[in-house]
């Protein structure tokens, strides 16, 4: 299963990693937790199948201030049946959220995986040690440097809650080179839109509407549709998720810590 939230903001062209790996935050501040509800789409019918977590901490890492975000995805028991799911993500961050560590361990269905990243910035430019646990119990390291910036899944997260959209046009396409223990990914992120949203509870948004894409072997597939709030949070409040089996879908269910108000809420 893809995991949530995940992958999403800033335009970064090839240019030396030093100049735009790293980016002001204002979205969020230490202590912020994110509550999720997961639903699937089974034979037409939305189905609640588990929950997610999100938590940012400050702390330091190797000796240096950073921030340090996990998110956790779980099926519930009633699910795991069908499809289980524990999946925890781990990043380390610079204050100027850069990134310097990723870990995600995933248990799916019945495999084990693990995937981690170490950066470094020699010379201006981005070099990742990685490292693979593979489903057979193999591990595999390999060193890659690049000339342009490169990020995760948790760290491009934290980098599109501090994304701007007042001055560009539905269509934009931003450029977000994303990389796990085994290749570099071809995605980017297209702005939609502002919409206003609804959820079951009653509470409406207004929100930011965005979608991420992946090209493999020649074709783009929309991975994830999301919306954030179109506030200086911009905290995601619904995601559609196109997964291996099928659809699901992820809706804020509460959140405590939040650094700003919540001005994008509609009484």
């Amino acid at each position: 299963m893809k995991t949530i939230l995940l992958h999403i903001f800033l335009l970064l062209a090839a240019i030396p990693a030093h100049a735009q790996c790293g980016i002001e935050n204002r979205a969020f501040g230490s202590g912020e937790f994110l509550y999720y509800d997961l639903f699937f789409n089974w034979k037409f019918i939305w189905v609640k199948v588990g929950s997610a977590q999100m938590d940012t901490y400050k702390t330091t890492f190797e000796g240096q201030p950073a921030y340090r975000s996990s998110l956790v995805t779980r099926t519930s028991d009633k699910f795991d049946s069908f499809f289980r799911m524990r999946d925890t993500l781990l990043c380390y961050t610079k204050e100027n959220l850069s990134p310097l560590y990723f870990r995600k361990g995933a248990d799916e269905g019945k495999k084990y995986y693990v995937d981690e990243l170490w950066y470094s910035y020699p010379n201006g430019r981005a070099h990742l040690k990685r490292h693979a646990l593979t489903r057979k119990g193999e591990h595999r390291w390999s060193e890659v440097e690049y000339s342009h910036c490169v990020f995760d899944m948790m760290s491009t997260f934290l980098r599109a809650r501090n994304f701007n959209a007042d001055n560009i046009k539905p269509g934009h396409k931003f450029i977000l080179p994303i990389s796990d223990a085994r290749k570099l990914a071809d995605t980017w992120l297209t702005y939609r839109g502002k919409e206003t949203f609804k959820m079951d509870s009653g509470e409406k948004y207004r929100c930011l509407v965005f979608s991420f894409y992946e090209r493999e072997d020649g074709e783009e597939k929309e991975l994830i549709k999301f919306y954030i709030t179109d506030d200086s949070n911009h905290i995601p409040v619904r995601l559609d998720l196109t997964l291996s089996f099928g659809t699901a879908k992820a809706f804020l269910k509460a959140h405590r810590g939040v650094k700003s108000p919540m001005t994008a809420r509609i009484n």
